[in-house]
């Protein structure tokens, strides 16, 4: 009987209500989201989203709320409609970003804090990007708590470094040991990464003709040093015959009883 009403339940993939409210919240939306898949793209286990409705808890569709951004350790990649929570190993998100617009409300916010405070979240991090306002939670125990020192913020979870400055938030890349590519650099915006990676692909290009001019110099070089060795052969073969001559004069001079070195 459980069964056939949990069949018949539905857990729509939209709330009907918009993505972001203005062209900003999208943009930091995207950057989130986009840089986040970046940093994690070589992980198959940490699944990353925007704007995607989460249920947590199975047979109650009407508990729901949609992150801007959503991270999911422990989760592989791939398509969803929704994240239902009991078919991801029952695992959490563990962090969330909102980014704040003028339709927000304060009992929205409110409601959403108790959501994911409530159903696991480890982070939490509002951004206002009108008001230039950032806001950090950290769970502890059963709660999230404000982090009091978030202007110059480090995500336990992501690795990133989060630094409110008075005229934005500037989010980074891990500082990698490393110092591979992802070596403590800026989040970048979609065409800002387009054309790091036509920079990337350039110097690539310039690279390659580097390497294949240094092939043709080599190439030349031992050309060269292999006539270098026929020349060598070539007079060192000369000199030889040069004694092979003179010793046969040498020879017919001592037969007719002629000192050659008298006549030298």
């Amino acid at each position: 009987m459980v069964i056939s009403v949990e069949r018949e339940l539905v857990y729509p993939d939209s709330d009907g209500q918009p993505m972001a409210d203005n062209t900003e919240q999208f943009q930091w939306i995207v950057l989130i989201k986009e840089n986040l898949e970046c940093l994690f793209a070589d992980d198959p286990n940490v699944f990353i989203a925007g704007d995607l409705l989460w249920y947590p808890v199975q047979g109650q569709p009407t508990i729901r709320v949609a992150p801007d951004v959503l991270v999911a350790f422990g989760r592989p990649k791939g398509r969803r409609g929704s994240y239902q929570q009991w078919r991801e190993d029952n695992i959490a998100p563990q962090v969330v970003f909102e980014i704040l617009s003028p339709g927000n409300t304060q009992q929205e916010m409110i409601r959403k804090l108790k959501f994911y405070e409530h159903h696991g979240v480890e982070e939490y991090y509002i951004y206002d990007p009108d008001r230039n306002d950032f806001t950090g939670l950290q769970r502890q125990g059963n709660e999230l708590q404000v982090i009091d020192d978030i202007k110059d913020w480090t995500s336990p979870r992501l690795g990133i470094r989060m630094v409110l400055t008075p005229e934005t938030l500037k989010l980074y890349y891990p500082a990698l040991p490393d110092g591979s590519l992802q070596d403590g650099r800026p989040f970048l915006t979609t065409i800002e990464l387009a054309r790091h990676a036509e920079q990337e692909w350039l110097r690539a290009e310039q690279q390659q003709e580097l390497a294949q001019q240094e092939r043709l110099r080599a190439e030349q070089q031992q050309a060269l040093a292999q006539q270098e060795r026929l020349r060598a052969e070539q007079q060192q073969e000369l000199a030889q015959q040069e004694r092979l001559r003179a010793d046969r004069l040498a020879a017919k001079l001592q037969a007719l009883g002629i000192d050659p070195d008298e006549l030298s």
